[in-house]
């Protein structure tokens, strides 16, 4: 792995902070918004209220992955990993709380447990989905930006996106779906998902390839994953 020879403190910089908090946060809310499925227009196809902030997770892996390398981008999926399952085991153990007082109160309670109780196999199946294919996501960013020399940003943004999101629905749709839907809406929901998500990761690249470059004047660091082991569970630095 190699950086610039811009000087740095000691330490992750606030810049890297608050992506690596809005990344968790958009992961943990995208497990509260997946049981909300809507229909796209008029047209067989639905989709769930995850897609409307779960880009912006892949968005940001791009992000740390190019400026700060795969190892750090890891770290924070990783990071991102125990918090939303600190927040599902939580989840659970509210709605396993005893009924409340006041009848008046008990239509919230079930309410509640009816959502919050497939909180839990969401967020199993999400988590799986979610370390799965943010790491192929950050390997095909760090892989390609070696490979390219660091040129074509915005090519190698979409393509981690497409392997990324494409890995992450083929685990998620058919664990959280498989008694819930039949086979064949699964499969819809799944191509969906991919294409709109990927277009999103589209539309929003002019953005995306402003705030790489100024992430990397910002932070004097511009990351190339040289010799590094694509172990996702090997952190360390080497």
């Amino acid at each position: 792995m190699t950086e610039n020879p811009v000087s740095r403190p000691n330490g992750p910089s606030f810049v890297f902070v608050a992506l690596a908090s809005t990344f968790c946060v958009c992961l943990i809310a995208s497990n509260l918004f997946v049981p909300r499925l809507w229909q796209v227009g008029k047209l067989p196809l639905q989709l769930s209220g995850a897609i409307i902030i779960f880009p912006i997770s892949y968005i940001i892996n791009d992000l740390m992955t190019e400026v700060y390398g795969y190892r750090r981008a890891m770290r924070v999926i990783w990071l991102g990993f125990v918090l939303s399952a600190f927040v599902a085991v939580a989840a659970q153990l509210v709605a396993w709380l005893p009924a409340p007082l006041s009848p008046e109160s008990q239509p919230v309670a079930d309410a509640f447990n009816q959502l919050f109780g497939l909180v839990p196999r969401t967020t199993a199946a999400s988590l799986l989905a979610f370390v799965f294919g943010s790491y192929l996501n950050a390997l095909v960013m760090s892989r390609m930006k070696v490979a390219t020399a660091g040129r074509g940003f915005g090519g190698r943004a979409i393509a981690s996106t497409i392997v990324g999101e494409l890995g992450d629905s083929l685990v998620f749709y058919p664990l959280a779906f498989a008694d819930v839907l039949p086979a064949q809406a699964i499969f819809s929901i799944i191509l969906t998902q991919v294409c709109v998500k990927t277009l999103y990761e589209i539309v929003i690249l002019p953005l995306t390839t402003l705030l790489s470059r100024k992430l990397k004047e910002m932070e004097g660091i511009d990351t190339y994953d040289y010799h590094v082991s694509y172990n996702p569970f090997k952190l360390k630095r080497s």
